[in-house]
């Protein structure tokens, strides 16, 4: 469990709840296992490569006898120097664990009303800030060796280059909390609260729980809140935080946290929750584009064989075959168990079979849907969603962080883009979508006009833009379809474009910019006088979205 401190001194404050400790604006602590996890065991399997592949020069090194062969503790023994190898073994255990241990206490973080604080390092020290009204969400992992430890990472992206701030590692249960706590922290609530003079939530005033006041309920907004402790009569909060393991018994706990399943079936509406079948997975890797460029691949090496060039063969089939099963065990684990739900929180997106994780997305983050059709999914019905996300662009994670659905039918289509942007359930908005999923021209779209064909001889017919109150669609391909939704209150810039072949065939190409990340927002080939008064009004849609836009703090008035 994280030990709630007072400022300045990270073990000095009493400890609450649980569930409101850790957004007691107070500094705190990471689980204490997490200097096992977040380098203990490597540091243990580097020792032993070391000792295993290099004992020979270490009995020569250390002892200055090679011609001693066998086990480095025997020649120890035979040389009467057993006792200090002992001791140097225990002196750099001792020193590891202080190390770790240092490193762990030197490790706080604090949550605020405005910021989220981190502050780390032992001889290098570092503090990281992030405002609370700029996250473009919180994801938590639960790699397989921390759940054995009760054990989660919580990442918090914000607007900005490498502007990620982590908290690795905090106990399951307290990372799922912080997580609430946070996103009712950036969304709002509890300033609008106080801007009333209202009395904060339990937990946000240490002065008051001190004195054992009860804070008064705030209608609408308590309603969100973690629930706090419970305050008797003499003032003395009774501990909310979970049992000790002998009372609930530790491993039967672990047992029920592998089987739970990953999203909580209380946390979000049955109707909101979409989810992938294993069978569809499969399907998609097998009917993706690795899958063909592996074909080809091995058609080349039968190729090659029969021609009696045999060693091509040799070269290319334990790297393909390494490869090739890297990638489908690598795509299925990430994908299965797939979910995507509408939660309080926000668009809630979760993965995993033996690590999990799970990403809430909060509202107004989204600055660009792409929904995708590849040809060989095309029988099938399948599509794929990809969004842009500020601060995603440049995470390792990247991929995982921007795919909202890997496949999914028609009618998930239509669930995920009703819960990104639920501007898009409107029923003439609903028609737009699917005319631009399914349709070949026209259909509310204003289509390339014929003399495009040079530029687009399959697709001109599907190339087009339609306008939607909230947003504008983007459709576009004939082999491998895509309709891109960028919502006005997103949009950073508007360019109108004319290259050299384009300005022969009188047309213009219109692009539509927003943060950097899979979907490219562009209406090529379209007549000129069209594309300049498109220009034109979607500037002004854009900028008048922007200035009514509320999504910062999503939570302000609505009481």
């Amino acid at each position: 469990m994280t030990e709630p401190t007072a400022p300045g001194d990270p073990a000095a404050h009493p400890r609450r709840g649980a569930q409101t400790e850790l957004a007691d604006g107070e500094w705190h602590r990471l689980h204490p296992a997490t200097p096992l996890l977040r380098g203990g065991i490597i540091l243990v399997a580097i020792l032993g490569f070391a000792l295993a592949n290099f004992r020979e020069r270490l009995i020569d090194w250390v002892f200055g006898a090679p011609e001693l062969p066998g086990d480095p503790f025997e020649v120890a023994y035979q040389r009467g120097q057993l006792g200090w190898v002992g001791l140097a073994i225990v002196v750099g255990l001792i020193v590891g664990i202080a190390g770790f241990y240092l490193s762990w206490r030197m490790h706080t973080f604090r949550v605020g009303d405005e910021v989220v604080e981190v502050r780390s390092g032992i001889l290098f020290r570092t503090h990281r800030r992030a405002r609370l009204d700029r996250i473009q969400g919180v994801a938590i992992s639960r790699p397989v060796f921390a759940r054995l430890f009760g054990a989660a990472k919580l990442d918090i992206s914000v607007a900005g280059q490498d502007a990620k701030v982590q908290l690795a590692y905090l106990g399951s249960a307290g990372a799922d909390e912080l997580r609430r706590a946070v996103l009712l922290l950036a969304s709002g609530a509890r300033a609008e609260a106080r801007s009333q003079g209202v009395a904060a939530p339990a937990g946000a005033d240490a002065a008051a729980d001190a004195a054992g006041s009860v804070t008064p309920e705030v209608p609408g907004v308590d309603d969100q809140m973690p629930a706090g402790p419970a305050v008797p009569a003499t003032g003395a909060p009774v501990p909310s935080f979970p049992p000790a393991a002998s009372d609930a018994g530790i491993v039967n706990q672990r047992v029920r946290e592998f089987l739970a399943p990953e999203l909580d079936p209380d946390a979000a509406p049955p109707e909101s929750v979409v989810r992938i079948r294993p069978g569809r997975l499969i399907g998609s890797l097998l009917l993706s584009g690795f899958t063909v460029a592996l074909v080809a691949v091995a058609v080349f090496l039968v190729v090659m064989s029969v021609q009696g060039r045999r060693e091509f063969f040799a070269i290319l089939i334990i790297p393909g075959l390494a490869a090739a099963i890297g990638y489908y065990f690598n795509r299925f684990t990430k994908s299965l168990r797939y979910s995507i739900a509408a939660t309080p929180d926000g668009v809630r997106v979760g993965f995993g079979l033996l690590s999990t994780s799970n990403d809430t997305v909060p509202p107004g983050r989204i600055h660009a849907i792409e929904v995708s059709q590849p040809l060989l999914w095309r029988p099938a019905g399948w599509w794929m969603i990809r969004i842009n996300r500020a601060g995603a662009a440049g995470e390792g994670s990247a991929q995982t962080s921007t795919t909202m659905l890997p496949v999914g039918t028609l009618d998930d289509v239509r669930k995920v883009l009703g819960l990104l942007l639920p501007g898009l359930t409107g029923e003439t908005t609903r028609e737009l979508v699917l005319s631009g999923l399914v349709a070949r021209a026209g259909e509310g779209f204003t289509d390339s006009p014929r003399r495009a064909w040079p530029l687009r001889p399959l697709s001109w017919r599907r190339t087009g833009f339609a306008v939607a109150p909230d947003a504008v669609l983007l459709r576009s391909g004939f082999v491998w379809r895509k309709l891109v939704v960028v919502p006005w209150a997103r949009v950073q810039s508007i360019r109108v474009s004319q290259g050299p072949v384009e300005r022969m065939l009188d047309l213009v190409t219109v692009l539509v910019h927003t943060v950097s990340g899979p979907v490219r927002a562009a209406a090529a080939a379209v007549d000129r006088r069209t594309g300049t008064e498109a220009f034109e009004n979607w500037t002004a849609a854009a900028v008048a979205a922007a200035a009514s836009d509320r999504s910062h703090r999503w939570a302000e008035g609505e009481r």
